[in-house]
């Protein structure tokens, strides 16, 4: 499932989990700064994020 979301995102976050509890998002992000601070925020919140940035 992460796979396939991954796929659809290609730069920015695509899905958030903590403990047993997993989110998808469809979070789009148009500068590397904002990916950074995006995935800031979700970390402080305890989450692990997935998130694809420029390759």
């Amino acid at each position: 499932m992460l796979k396939l979301a991954s796929e659809q995102i290609p730069f920015g976050v695509y899905a958030v989990e903590k403990g047993d509890y997993a989110e998808l998002r469809h979070d789009r992000c148009s500068s590397i700064t904002q990916l950074k601070s995006l995935i800031r925020q979700f970390r402080a919140q305890g989450f692990k994020v997935h998130a694809n940035g420029k390759n």
